[in-house]
């Protein structure tokens, strides 16, 4: 196993358009971060597997086959009669960017305890991932932090993306301490500048400096929308402009498939995360840049990852064009 990954899995629902009244047809996308994560290594090829919850309900059913089919391991998925799968509705901007609305009261991921965990998965992988969804409510929290305890007691890679989501938290203080305790736990972080200046008030190369100087952190990258990604480590630092000529659709999952695409990349390299040189950071985030922003052009998060092929087309293309 290449990469396990705990958190959320459900259905997104995205605006398609809206009656006069205002209120929208939805379609229905798989999705969650870990999820969307995984997705981007397993099209690359990696093996992964996914630790979470889901309803004993048809959506439940539906999000299994899913991972199957997208070759994502799911002996870690609980299936659980006593709460429905977690909904996640998305209106969209004339940007595509997202709002988000949860149906998650208490929704079956963050009911995941840890004496339902598969640590034999996590004993078998090179990489352990989390995100903050499954840090907003107990027992999920409880799971989380104990598993990530854990993955660093076997000494795996531990990656992180915070992922706010601020409505699904009880405050944003509560927010604020869990994703900085979650910094705390990582070697690799994929953070965006919004959640940089939500959590430092700083700039993306400024909050790149500070993650690296007071948290252990070996390797972050800042992703900044559609002007690209700082990379960064103790020992070499770059930016990669986001390609050009991308018509966006959907944003939905684009971080996620980022933060999957530099994993499997990094994996490739074959180098600890401190290690790498400029050109190999610069290398690792164009991969991802380039993944992440092809993914914009479908709805969706599981449902838009590229194919390898269309990124090193894109990358190929986009060099030509220098």
């Amino acid at each position: 196993m290449d990469v396990v990954a705990l958190g959320e899995l459900l259905i997104d629902f995205t605006c398609l358009h809206a009656d006069t009244d205002g209120y929208p047809t939805m379609a229905a996308h798989p999705g969650g971060a870990p999820a969307n994560f995984l997705a981007a290594l397993a099209k690359l090829g990696a093996k992964t597997a996914l630790l979470g919850k889901v309803g004993k309900d048809a959506f439940g059913n539906m999000l299994i086959g899913t991972l199957n089919n997208a070759g994502i391991d799911t002996q870690g998925i609980v299936q659980a009669d006593d709460v429905f799968t977690t909904l996640a509705f998305v209106t969209l901007d004339a940007r595509g960017e997202r709002e988000f609305s949860f149906a998650r009261k208490p929704g079956a991921d963050k009911s995941l305890r840890f004496d339902e965990l598969r640590l034999d998965l996590i004993d078998g992988a090179k990489v352990f991932h989390f995100g903050t969804l499954s840090l907003t409510d107990e027992p999920a929290r409880s799971a989380t932090r104990q598993a990530v305890a854990y993955a660093r007691e076997k000494g795996k890679l531990i990656t992180f993306d915070p992922n706010l989501r601020k409505p699904l938290w009880p405050t944003l203080e509560d927010a604020k301490e869990q994703m900085l305790w979650g910094l705390k736990q990582a070697d690799v972080v994929k953070i965006s500048d919004e959640e940089v200046e939500f959590l430092f008030g700083l700039s993306p190369a400024e909050g790149a400096d500070y993650i690296l100087a007071h948290f252990g952190v070996k390797l972050v990258f800042v992703t900044c929308g559609a002007q690209g990604c700082i990379c960064k480590n103790a020992a070499a630092e770059g930016f990669v402009p986001a390609p050009a000529g991308i018509s966006v659709v959907d944003t939905t999952g684009a971080g996620d498939i980022f933060g999957g695409s530099a994993v499997w990349k990094l994996l490739t390299v074959g180098k600890l995360p401190e290690e790498l040189n400029a050109q190999q950071l610069r290398e690792i985030a164009t991969f991802a840049c380039t993944a992440a922003s092809l993914s914009t052009t479908r709805p969706g998060g599981i449902s838009s990852v590229p194919e390898k092929a269309s990124i090193l087309e894109k990358i190929r293309e986009q060099s030509a064009d220098l």
